[in-house]
């Protein structure tokens, strides 16, 4: 009975210390957003060009010799407010962000939120899938590596590796193009969009076959590069936790060696990949400007690269917004799955 109790009481202290410390983090998310938004307001605010020029199409600076064109951009300006001091701006754009509201869009006047909620879901299919496979093929490789370490397929992999994480990814969009979209050679691939012109006349199935064969070749263009780093992470992680004292002795035991690397030593080797998930919800929501402009595909990072063209700063701030606020809730997870992964680190 005291036993059970004892049990019961330090599980009602790890949840405590576990409300604590997230209650914690929390809070110190609000002052760090908001010194990321400041920054960013700054040095939007700073880069050359006028969103109000920019938005009547009269040229970067804005100037013309028609002083009814200068005339229009001085009411633009004070139509979008900035014509203020720039501390009035971020302040006036602090109050709108406290109930949610990111403002209208200088390009076309719509509800930046409205703007970021259509383009997301396709940036989230593309990326999901993308950190799907790469996780699901960088984990056996770096695992095979270090078990294998410096043989002749651990040296090959290696070098294939090393020589993906050197490719640019628009250079290799170029090549994929070339020679499986109908460049110069095999018309294999759709190269535009994510759907083709007949796609609602399709069947279910066929709807979804036409989606997943146009998500090849940008799916292959997101995912090597990750591939490369997270397989040399898992490798790393893996080298260092065989190479500890437990062990050992679980070899020692007679445990079999699929045991002793499965349940022993690939559990504390995720400390290197489970850091990198940090990154993930951001990714997940800025998409790849790269990638979705070369295939055309309609998501955030085509939507943030138009915006910057553009200076449309309440979308470039919506956007830059949630991707800091989510980078720091993938930091508070990746935290919280450090003690998950490895008891010995306690959340203290």
């Amino acid at each position: 009975m005291v036993c059970a109790q004892s049990e019961t009481e330090v599980r009602a202290g790890e949840q405590c210390a576990v409300k604590v410390y997230i209650t914690r983090r929390l809070l110190l998310v609000i002052p760090t957003l908001l010194g990321i938004s400041a920054v960013t307001f700054v040095i939007i605010q700073l880069a050359p060009g006028n969103p109000a020029a920019m938005a009547l199409r009269l040229g970067p600076e804005g100037v013309r010799s028609d002083a009814i064109a200068q005339e229009i951009v001085e009411q633009t300006k004070r139509l979008y407010g900035l014509d203020k001091p720039i501390h009035v701006q971020y302040a006036l754009w602090l109050k709108r962000l406290v109930t949610l509201n990111f403002g209208t869009s200088y390009k076309d006047h719509r509800n930046v939120l409205e703007k970021i909620v259509e383009r997301l879901p396709i940036s989230l299919q593309l990326e999901i899938i993308s950190i799907f496979l790469v996780y699901l093929i960088a984990i056996p490789i770096g695992v095979y590596s270090s078990t294998h370490q410096n043989s002749f397929w651990d040296n090959g992999i290696t070098v294939f590796l090393f020589i993906l994480y050197s490719l640019p990814s628009f250079w290799v969009a170029t090549l994929l193009i070339m020679f499986l979209g109908g460049g110069d050679f095999w018309n294999v691939f759709p190269i535009y969009g994510l759907i083709s012109d007949n796609y609602a006349h399709l069947t279910l199935w066929g709807k979804i076959g036409d989606r997943l064969w146009h998500l090849v070749l940008p799916i292959t263009c997101l995912t090597y590069s990750g591939l490369a780093s997270i397989s040399r992470f898992g490798r790393v992680g893996m080298l260092e936790a065989i190479r500890q004292d437990y062990i050992r002795t679980a070899r020692a035991k007679g445990l079999t060696e699929k045991v002793v690397i499965f349940k022993h030593a690939f559990r504390n080797s995720l400390i290197p990949i489970v850091t990198l998930l940090a990154a993930l919800l951001p990714a997940m929501l800025g998409g790849s400007v790269i990638v979705e402009s070369i295939f055309s595909i309609p998501g955030m990072g085509k939507l943030a690269f138009e915006c910057i063209l553009a200076r449309d700063y309440p979308v470039i701030m919506g956007i830059t917004t949630i991707s800091a606020l989510l980078t720091l809730i993938g930091i508070l997870l990746a935290d919280l799955c450090y003690a998950l992964v490895d008891p010995r680190i306690s959340l203290e």
